[in-house]
């Protein structure tokens, strides 16, 4: 086999969907895994979906992804122009078009509009797929000829057989047979010159030379005409792939409105990129071992495309948050800093330890914007119900909180070193001498500091960032309540 080269080829039509993401890490997999190049281009040449700016999407995307091109618009290795649109202007598609034309696999189409709306709606009402009827194709080469010279507009399209059976083999499907009375002659060149998308797709993966195609299975309908195309200019067809298309938790469809679709809303919610990759390799694949973290690395070494599951793959957020804290317990303390600290600052105004608060949600979040939820309390002690005082388990309730609180507040006032092992040896000394469970004494002091049920650190840690001043005054606000 020749080098493996596989190629990432997205519409710029905004952001970049999760499903077009894992299609460009299996690519990227496959083409690492063996030695091979991974290829980036952009297919354009749908006009009416263009959306500025979707271009720097796509870089930006892949940069962040760790899905570093080969090649590409940017990196031209002798294949480019790697936009369509580019390649449009050379002429090169229609030169191909007209190629067919002569061997008798595509032929020139000049029905209008209505012509073909008429023939959807007789289709519809026959309760059967709209399919055009080959009528161009009886026109002599003089009556196309004279249509062309009169400027008759005009569509060029693939010329399929309606007996027979045509095969293509996937990869994961195996050796498919589809009826050749099924295959619509498909539109080539469209009206306005541009290829379709199907068209530039083969013509593009042949020239630069693609060995691996992976796409979503929903064009696995389409593979035959690809087929049909590659046998037309007697060229080597490249392996498919097709995978699974990836469904929300009700086994719909993840559409673009559920806001975890693009790998941008996921970024913006606080995952980090490193956790999304990994995710999305696994939404689809197994590896072959219960294994599910992964760096770039082990996933490049892992990666056997032959493992990507038939079945729609769930894109679950419950198992990616999971993920995602993982990935951040791990991070070292400067990185996590850099992510951590600019949401404590928007929450913590006043003059505390913000790296000590930030240490001490590290372990407790799933994502970052967690930890505005779970540190609000330090910046103002929330109003509480003082029924959280009561605690079976702890054998609380507000009566022996009440006095608890009474008595541990002038030993508090007293404390000159305001630090965590000085605030332990009090509370401990006072639940030595009370002769009570640390629970007991410690359940109303943590509660009384922080207004929560439950908080990212325990009453020491809380009572240390705030300080003396603030921890005394929310305990006497919490004797007030109980009072």
């Amino acid at each position: 086999m020749s080098k493996v080269r596989t190629r990432f080829a997205p519409s710029p039509t905004g952001r970049m969907h999760v499903g077009n993401l894992r299609t460009a890490l299996y690519e990227y997999l496959i083409a690492k895994h063996e030695g091979g190049d991974f290829l980036l281009r952009i297919e354009d040449t749908d006009q009416n979906r263009y959306v500025e700016g979707a271009t720097e999407i796509v870089y930006n995307t892949l940069a962040k992804a760790g899905l570093i091109h080969d090649e590409g618009p940017d990196k031209d290795k002798g294949y480019g122009p790697y936009v369509q649109s580019e390649r449009v202007a050379t002429g090169m598609y229609l030169e191909y078009a007209k190629q067919l034309v002569e061997k008798g696999e595509a032929y020139y189409c000049f029905c209008d509009k209505e012509r073909l709306e008429d023939l959807h709606k007789e289709a519809e009402k026959r309760g059967e797929v709209a399919k055009y009827d080959k009528h161009c194709l009886q026109l002599t080469k003089e009556e196309v000829q004279a249509k062309l010279d009169a400027g008759v507009p005009y569509v060029i399209r693939q010329n399929n057989p309606t007996e027979g059976h045509t095969v293509f083999n996937d990869i994961l499907y195996g050796d498919i047979t589809v009826p050749n009375e099924d295959l619509d002659d498909m539109v080539l060149i469209k009206a306005d010159g541009y290829p379709t998308y199907n068209f530039a797709n083969v013509i593009d993966d042949h020239l630069m030379e693609i060995t691996h195609v992976v796409r979503g299975n929903e064009y696995l309908s389409s593979a035959a005409k690809y087929n049909r195309l590659y046998e037309a200019f007697g060229w080597d067809i490249p392996i498919y792939i097709h995978c699974p298309i990836i469904t929300d938790e009700n086994h719909k469809k993840l559409a673009k409105r559920s806001g975890s679709s693009s790998f941008e809303d996921l970024l913006e919610q606080g995952f980090l990129p490193e956790a999304i990759v990994n995710y999305m390799a696994l939404c689809g694949w197994s590896p072959n071992s219960d294994q599910e973290i992964f760096t770039m690395d082990e996933l490049i070494k892992e990666f056997d495309y032959t493992r990507i599951s038939k079945s729609p793959a769930v894109f679950d957020i419950v198992k990616l948050k999971w993920m995602n804290s993982e990935y951040i317990k791990k991070m070292d303390d400067e990185t996590y800093y850099e992510y951590a600290l600019p949401v404590i600052k928007e929450t913590i105004t006043k003059d505390l330890d913000i790296k000590k608060i930030a240490d001490l949600v590290k372990t407790r979040i799933e994502v970052f914007p967690d930890i505005t939820e779970k540190i609000d309390f330090f910046q103002e002690l929330p109003e509480y119900d003082i029924a959280m005082y009561t605690h079976k388990k702890m054998k609380t309730n507000s009566e022996n909180s009440l006095e608890v609180l009474k008595e541990m507040l002038p030993l508090f006032e007293a404390l000159e070193d305001y630090s965590i092992p000085s605030i332990e040896k009090v509370a401990m000394d006072y639940v030595a001498g009370k002769g009570c469970k640390n629970g007991q004494a410690l359940w109303p002091l943590r509660t009384a500091v922080s207004g929560k049920q439950m908080t990212p650190g325990g009453a020491y840690e809380i009572m240390e960032i705030l300080g003396k001043e603030e921890s005394l005054r929310r305990i006497r606000i919490g004797i007030e309540k109980l009072s």
